[in-house]
């Protein structure tokens, strides 16, 4: 019967030596580059590399740049890693026009700020100043603005209570395109309807309609104006029904005046 090779223990030593001298290589590598790892991580955080040296705010209109770095507690020359990423976006969506806030850290020494905020659905004239309506409801008192916008809906008559947010409510369920069309929404109640509202369109037509089923009649406004003549304008009554009444020419007055006379 054949034996297999017998090997010496003098051949197998000097094999043995080497796997265990590669071993040890291998783990004083590993050390070093722990070492200078750690040494370097020291260098990073008591250098200026580990100070806030850029914020970069993106995504705001409504909010400036400064309230929001003022609410987030974060500035320049702090140290990055002592941001606390989630107290600051709680922070920040503090402030009425923020819906949303996301903070980054962009290594070596950046802080990045995406906001999403509220969209805008209106104006509310009060007196002879107008503020920003924000689809949250909240006014917005602290921006005071000169000039009457176009970008968004002007509201008139309306207090500061449960019809004003229900108005907004209705303006948010509007597609864009509908909302841009509006020039002025005035509250006019009647005693049948405390919720009538009066609309006048950047195309010249002016709109009877009521808050409660605002948005569901006024859904339907292209529609209708697509079959009314465009130089003829008038009132667009969308309280019960929808119909159209055409604005009396000085022609037709003055034929309703001699038919009287007669």
């Amino acid at each position: 019967m054949d034996k297999g090779k017998i090997v010496s223990l003098e051949e197998r030593i000097p094999k043995l030596k080497q796997h265990r001298k590669k071993k040890a290589n291998r783990r004083l590598v590993f050390l070093l580059s722990l070492f200078f790892l750690l040494i370097l991580s020291v260098i990073y955080f008591q250098s200026p590399l580990s100070h806030v040296k850029k914020i970069e705010v993106t995504g705001n209109v409504l909010a400036t740049n400064d309230s929001i770095l003022e609410n987030s507690n974060i500035s320049k020359g702090m140290n990055v890693w002592s941001v606390k990423k989630s107290e600051a976006e709680k922070k920040i969506e503090k402030l009425p026009e923020i819906k949303e806030a996301d903070v980054k850290m962009k290594l070596p020494n950046s802080i990045s700020i995406e906001i999403k905020e509220y969209s805008k659905e209106a104006y509310l004239l009060k007196g002879t100043s107008v503020y920003a309506i924000l689809e949250n409801g909240e006014i917005l008192k602290s921006k005071k603005i000169n000039t009457i916008p176009n970008d968004a809906p002007l509201l008139k008559g309306f207090k500061e209570n449960e019809v004003l947010k229900e108005m907004v409510k209705e303006l948010e369920n509007l597609p864009n395109a509908i909302k841009q069309s509006i020039s002025e929404l005035i509250l006019v109640p009647k005693k049948t309807d405390p919720y009538h509202i009066t609309l006048f369109m950047n195309d010249g037509f002016e709109v009877s309609a009521s808050i409660r089923t605002f948005s569901e009649k006024m859904v339907h406004y292209p529609s209708i104006v697509s079959q009314l003549d465009p130089d003829r304008k008038g009132i667009i009554d969308l309280e019960v029904g929808s119909y159209f009444k055409a604005y009396e020419t000085e022609g037709e007055q003055q034929d309703d005046e001699n038919e009287s006379e007669g």
